[in-house]
This record gives C-alpha cells, sequence and structure tokens, in this order.
C-alpha cells in the first residue's frame, strides 16, 4: 500500500515545520535562559509555526528544492538574539548558536525511539493507512531533523556551524569570518542547486550531509530496535 500525493506531501511538511520552529524556539530560549529576554518579548517563544514562518525559507526554497529534486531544506525567520544582553556575550553566543542544530539532533533521536516502538507494534509491512503513515511521518521528523542539524553545523556563515566557527575564532578573525555571510544565501544556492546540476560529483550536501544523515537514522534505529 502506498499513500496518496496529498499524505505522502504531509509526512515531509509537517516534520519539516516541526523541525525548523523548534530549532529557532532552541535559540530563544536558550538566549532568554543566559540573559536575554529579546525573543521572548517579542512573543517568539511559542511552538506556533506561523509565529515563525520566512516567506523565502519556510516556502518559496522548499518548494524549489523539491522541483528540482535537490535535498529539501528550509529555515524559519530567525529569532531575534542580542549578544550584549548575554551575561557572557562570547560563551552564551555560541551556546545559543548550538541549541538549534542541538535540538533538531534531539527531536531526532526522539522520532528514532517513537519509530521503533511503532515498528514494534505494526511490523514495517502494514498494510493500515493510518499505520503507514504514521511510520513514514516519524522516518521523515527522524531524517528532516537529522539533516537540518548537519546542515546547520556546515562551517559557512550564517548558517549556525559559521557562527560558532566565527565565535571560536580569535575576535579580528572572527568577524572577517563572519562577513562570509553577506554571500550566505549565494553559497547554499551554489551548493545546493548549481553545483548538482552541472554534476552529481560536486553534489556535496548529497555526498556527505544526506549520506551522513541516513548513516546516523540507520545506526539510531538499529539502536532502539535493539538490533
Amino acid at each position: 500500500m502506498s499513500l496518496t500525493p496529498f499524505y505522502a506531501a504531509a509526512t515531509w511538511i509537517v516534520p519539516l515545520v516541526i523541525a525548523i520552529t523548534f530549532h529557532e524556539v532552541a535559540h530563544g530560549l536558550v538566549a532568554n535562559a543566559f540573559g536575554d529576554t529579546t525573543a521572548r518579548d517579542a512573543g517568539r517563544l511559542t511552538f506556533n509555526p506561523l509565529r515563525h514562518v520566512d516567506p523565502m525559507g519556510t516556502v518559496m526554497i522548499p518548494l524549489l528544492l523539491a522541483v528540482t529534486g535537490a535535498p529539501i531544506f528550509g529555515w524559519a525567520k530567525p529569532v531575534p538574539v542580542r549578544p550584549g544582553n548575554l551575561r557572557h556575550p562570547r560563551r552564551d553566543g555560541i551556546l545559543v548558536t548550538a541549541a538549534g542544530p542541538a535540538m533538531n539532533l534531539l527531536i531526532a533521536a526522539v522520532a528514532a525511539i517513537l519509530l521503533a516502538f511503532t515498528l514494534r507494534m505494526t511490523g514495517a509491512d502494514t498494510h493500515e493507512t493510518l499505520a503507514l503513515f504514521l511510520l513514514v511521518s516519524l522516518n521523515n521528523l527522524m531524517m528532516a531533523n537529522l539533516f537540518l542539524g548537519l546542515f546547520n553545523l556546515l562551517p559557512i556563515p550564517p548558517l549556525d556551524g559559521g557562527r560558532i566557527v566565527a565565535g571560536l575564532l580569535p575576535r579580528p578573525l572572527g568577524r572577517r569570518f563572519a562577513l562570509l555571510g553577506r554571500y550566505g544565501f549565494v553559497i547554499l544556492m551554489v551548493l545546493l542547486v548549481l553545483l548538482p546540476m552541472i554534476t552529481p560529483e560536486f553534489d556535496f550536501v548529497a555526498r556527505y550531509v544526506s549520506t551522513s544523515a541516513r548513516a546516523i537514522g540507520h545506526g539510531l534505529l538499529s539502536l532502539f530496535m535493539g538490533r
């Protein structure tokens, strides 16, 4: 049994929305814990996805990537953070930045546990539409969060990994490295769309990020299935 196109799309859209929403809220929660209440004051410490939608990153880019067959990736409207309000701006700033990918990896682990439990209860070769929808959704929730978490850890400004590197470098060098963020959108489009269109050999995201996400997902599922 296979899912209808509507349900098949829902099994990816809902996990992606959860992944990017929780990612942004994690930034805000950690910033709030370290003294910066900007996100809280702006009403962004909510899991209501409508408060975090970015027309380009949440809608247009995922659709473009889906049409071109590239790995589906997206982002929400960044949660506002003022490093100057943090108790220890340099150290706390790194922790605030790392909170987003960490949340994604945590959700991926929880999804793997739920997926393993559901597989034990229903079996992999289920013929029930609802059970199949749940299995596919949980698998996609795990994979979407693994991909988003790993992708964001790439050391490319303005991704979280780039901000972490900038925070760890000596201040003058870190500031110069952070300036690459002005070209971040172009760099991402080259990595996600242009290079894969030229040749699969240049598909860095599929060859490394997606491959790593699948390997980790398989490992998590095997762990929680007791294999």
